[in-house]
């Protein structure tokens, strides 16, 4: 079973990181400002999960419409996805792979394991 787990940043800020049954990181977010906004924002990971993959890897990929996962390729040659809302902004972003196929395993695990993962909250 995934969990979220929430911690204090070093500037008082707050971030969450889905982790999957193994404990393996799946995507993280950015860093709120607030305790409310991070539960916001992982609100928002739920609700968008289930959303379509736009593969940013081909050429003449199809667009698709938000909430979506972009899977791009980064500057280090590396697969990577980022889970957008409905209102297009990233809530949750993955690591680097060295093969597609592991970003579309990653994909499907936060779609597993967001919509029931438990919130974990670590004391700073």
């Amino acid at each position: 079973m995934g969990k979220f787990v929430v911690k204090t940043t070093a500037n008082g800020g707050f971030k969450f990181d889905l982790k999957a049954g193994n404990g393996e990181i799946i995507a993280s977010s950015q860093i709120y400002k607030s305790e409310k906004s991070c539960s916001a924002g992982i609100e928002s990971v739920r609700n968008n999960c289930a959303a379509e993959v736009e593969d940013q890897t081909v050429e003449n990929f199809e667009v698709k419409k938000h909430p979506k996962y972009e899977m791009y390729t980064d500057k280090a040659g590396e697969i990577r996805f980022r889970l957008k809302a409905k209102n297009g902004e990233i809530i949750a972003t993955s690591e680097g792979y060295k093969k597609k196929a592991s970003a579309l395993n990653g994909i499907e695990s936060i779609k597993k394991n967001a919509p029931d993962a438990a919130v974990v909250k670590l004391e700073a």
